[in-house]
């Protein structure tokens, strides 16, 4: 049987409480809550969260994302300070959005180094704007670092390759491969979340998704390893608006429990 964990992401909840937003998602039928740490998070709200997540006895992911600083020196020296920060919280893992785009291979390698340090399993998410932002370039970092692991978000490199990745089957195989968490939005070539995944027009899109996902569900299940899944259709401006109404075109909380009861019907 197929092990698979299901984190809401706190991303676009963050205006109910923390007890309420774990309360919800333990009632929906998550297993955990994926939660981004800032820089700036202090010691008492870290031990709310942790002490709210125990209570609805849900497991963290904690997700890195705000280390945004252009100079490298300081970049690295507050990466650095953020690991030890959470240090002390456990987790399943670390889900990081790591470096730029811009770094050097060298300068990313020492905050991929940087990460390795730290006491947990550090993955580092598919992301536009990080050193992971297109299959093609990653592909670079995952033939010469074997330690890499990272965060499958496909979604980013379909709108960075404005493609569905059909002509990059080499770089998206060896990303499965090195792949430990999903996060399970939908991409198309101009963007990186479909207005609605369960409309008839975006079912090419999905089923895209559905076929690298379901190459990860594979392997894990071989390899008889936990798939960590994180639905993560996020809010405005991921979701599309209506420039009229100014309105949500679909609610981002359905959207996620959506995709991850599809997700627990396919790989049950």
């Amino acid at each position: 049987m197929m092990q698979v964990q299901f984190f809401c992401p706190r991303w676009g909840s963050e205006a109910l409480s923390i007890s309420s937003f774990c309360r919800k998602a333990k009632e929906e039928g998550y297993d955990g809550i994926e939660y981004g740490v800032p820089i700036t998070a202090t010691k008492e709200t870290l031990d709310e969260v942790w002490n709210e997540a125990a209570k609805a006895d849900l497991k963290i992911i904690i997700q890195h994302y705000d280390t945004v600083d252009a100079e490298f020196s300081r970049h690295y020296d507050r990466y650095c300070s953020w690991i030890e920060k959470i240090g002390p919280y456990p987790a399943v893992k670390i889900n990081s959005q790591t470096g730029k785009d811009y770094f050097s291979f060298e300068q990313n390698s020492m905050l991929i180094s940087a990460a390795a340090s730290c006491n947990k399993q550090v993955l580092h998410e598919t992301h536009r704007n990080k050193f992971t932002f297109a299959a093609h370039t990653i592909h670079a970092y995952l033939r010469q670092l074997p330690g890499l692991r990272i965060t499958l978000d496909a979604s980013h490199w379909v709108c960075v390759a404005e493609s569905y990745l059909e002509d990059q089957e080499e770089a998206m195989e060896l990303a499965i491969v090195r792949t430990d968490h999903v996060h399970a939005r939908v991409g198309y070539p101009e963007g990186p979340q479909v207005p609605d995944p369960r409309a008839k027009e975006w079912e090419y899109a999905l089923n895209r998704h559905l076929f690298w996902w379901d190459k990860v569900a594979e392997r894990k299940q071989q390899a008889n390893e936990i798939l960590t899944i994180a639905p993560e259709f996020g809010p405005f401006p991921y979701m599309v608006h209506s420039p009229v109404t100014g309105h949500p075109v679909a609610d981002q909380w359905t959207l996620n429990a959506y995709m991850m009861n599809l997700l627990k019907e396919r790989y049950r």
